[in-house]
């Protein structure tokens, strides 16, 4: 009896052990389906064009932040195009993006992507340019672009302390650029400059070298050519050069590695208002984030801007972006 009594002890100590290292496993299990079962997030992505240096950074830095998470991004490009912008982000609804990361072809023109999005209940990331109604968007990240405009007419103030005739080349469906030539002019405001031509170069290279050239055709006179960006800039370089017009400063907004070689150079390109296409890309990302936990984010973040000329090119290089 006592022996009988001994083995059944034994057996359901078996038993007790058996159980405990099964539902252990069953635990692990679970835990493991629940980790390669984590939910994807599809982002979009779309800018005004994709064929400029600042727009391909500035996707490569959100991607780099999505994909390290294990999600994906579906990048598309308007080509500088409102209509194809507005097909394309109903072709990311329709594909079931949870979010998009937006910069607008035409602020005003593109409301009616912006209804899609908000009657689809997908949230906004602006950035870089701010859309007309800020309503329809969740968060907006960007530089400083009228501080980036400033700093361009501070440095010309300082170089031509009596002023004179300067020209303009503008893009008045990009905000972005509207702000930084407001800062340019707060700067050189009472500072006897007088804009003899202000014309809108697309922010793109080709159309504002042809526009630059005829400006020099009528006004040869000019001290300086403000350029809303860096292609805008570049371009007026072009036309100043093969007008053989070499004193005439040029300024544009970007910091791209094609204008700090410029500015390297010593030649007439002498300042940038530049940015950080990286980190409007980064902190994007993490709004994107947020906004998915639904956690609390501030309506704008700025970033910083700042002037990249002679004296400070070679500590950013002109290789790459900062």
């Amino acid at each position: 009896m006592k022996k009988a009594r001994k083995i059944l002890g034994l057996v359901l100590s078996l038993s007790l052990v058996v159980g405990l290292f099964v539902g252990c496993g069953s635990s692990s299990s679970g835990s493991s389906q629940s980790s390669s079962t984590k939910k994807k997030h599809k982002f979009g992505y779309t800018c005004m064009t994709m064929n400029n240096p600042f727009f391909q950074v500035l996707e490569k830095s959100i991607r780099a932040e999505v994909e390290k998470n294990g999600d994906q991004l579906i990048t598309m490009d308007p080509a500088m195009d409102v209509s194809k912008q507005i097909d394309q982000i109903n072709d990311m609804i329709t594909q079931g993006v949870e979010a998009v990361f937006l910069n607008p072809v035409d602020w005003e023109g593109v409301r009616p992507g912006l209804e899609a999005l908000k009657k689809a209940n997908i949230p906004i990331i602006n950035f870089d340019t701010e859309v007309k109604d800020m309503n329809y968007v969740t968060a907006y990240v960007g530089s400083d672009n009228k501080n980036a405009g400033k700093v361009c007419g501070d440095d010309l103030v300082k170089r031509y302390p009596n002023g004179g005739k300067i020209a303009i080349l503008n893009c008045p469906t990009m905000n972005s650029i509207n702000d930084r030539i407001a800062g340019f002019k707060s700067a050189i405001e009472g500072k006897n400059f007088t804009i003899v031509a202000e014309q809108d170069g697309k922010g793109d290279l080709q159309t504002s070298m042809k526009l630059a050239d005829d400006i020099l055709q009528s006004h040869s006179d000019i001290v300086a050519i403000m350029g809303g960006n860096d292609p805008t800039a570049l371009g007026a370089l072009a036309a100043c050069k093969s007008a053989k017009q070499s004193k005439i400063l040029i300024y544009g907004v970007d910091g791209s590695p094609d204008a700090k070689k410029e500015i390297a150079s010593g030649g007439q390109f002498v300042g940038t208002g530049a940015q950080s296409p990286k980190q409007i890309g980064v902190k994007s990302a993490e709004l994107g984030y947020k906004v998915l936990n639904k956690q609390n984010v501030e309506k704008k973040t700025p970033v910083q801007t700042f002037l990249i000329n002679k004296d400070n090119v070679s500590k950013y290089g002109t290789t790459g972006w900062q």
